[in-house]
């Protein structure tokens, strides 16, 4: 069955919904659990991040009751919550080694989505799912079925490759400027850093999408023409 060529209407209630739990499950009640509990209550880091693992895993048990699939980006969310936890209690506890343990997060993320270039769907495709679409059956199985076309797929592996290439990069380089500048001021890059690097990726992506989208009509139309 061929997919549709556009996107089928969005549903404004369903991704006000998906985005609200998405956002609030995944990034702020994390960061709120481990604030609250090392600041207030005294947890260590460990602890804290453990606990605040939970409300990823509230989240994929939500969607899979709402929508009857697996949120994967949801599980990304919380298997990196895990490593970071697991990572927090190996070697020294200095502000510089916690430094380098933050780059050897993002590098991991890096290398995880270079290692699924080796699966049948690159990790962008999930991503792509998650924010392209609004969760519903329809738009799920229309970007779903995009992955017929050849120029899609590309689009995803070559997505997926850039965010690896870009994250093992930046993580190298957070590590060799750890050791490199004052701890003071890396506690000032390193976030800088971080979303910096985040928000060239987004805008990248978008224009990347947009320029293979524009592409692939264009092709369309020409395949039309001559047939005509």
């Amino acid at each position: 069955m061929s997919a549709p060529d556009k996107p089928p209407s969005r549903s404004g209630p369903a991704a006000a919904v998906g985005w609200v739990l998405t956002i609030g499950l995944n990034v702020v009640a994390p960061i709120l659990t481990y604030n609250v509990l090392t600041e207030d209550h005294g947890w260590s880091e460990f602890a804290a991040l453990l606990a605040g693992s939970a409300w990823p895993v509230l989240d994929s048990a939500i969607m899979v009751a709402w929508r009857r699939r697996i949120d994967e980006f949801a599980v990304v969310t919380l298997a990196f919550l895990v490593i970071t936890a697991l990572v927090s209690l190996i070697g020294a506890h200095t502000a510089r080694a916690l430094l380098v343990k933050d780059s050897g997060i993002t590098g991991l993320f890096g290398l995880l989505c270079l290692a699924t270039l080796l699966a049948p769907r690159p990790l962008m495709f999930y991503f792509g799912r998650k924010f392209a679409t609004d969760g519903t059956p329809a738009s799920t199985a229309w970007w779903n079925g995009m992955w017929q076309y050849e120029g899609f797929r590309s689009t995803m592996r070559t997505m997926t490759l850039v965010w690896g290439v870009a994250y093992v990069a930046e993580a190298l380089l957070r590590v060799a400027l750890a050791y490199a500048l004052p701890t003071r001021t890396m506690v000032v890059l390193s976030p800088v850093m971080i979303y910096g690097v985040l928000g060239v990726l987004g805008v990248w992506t978008a224009w990347f999408g947009k320029r293979r989208a524009a592409e692939g009509a264009r092709r369309q139309a020409e395949a039309e023409a001559a047939t005509a």
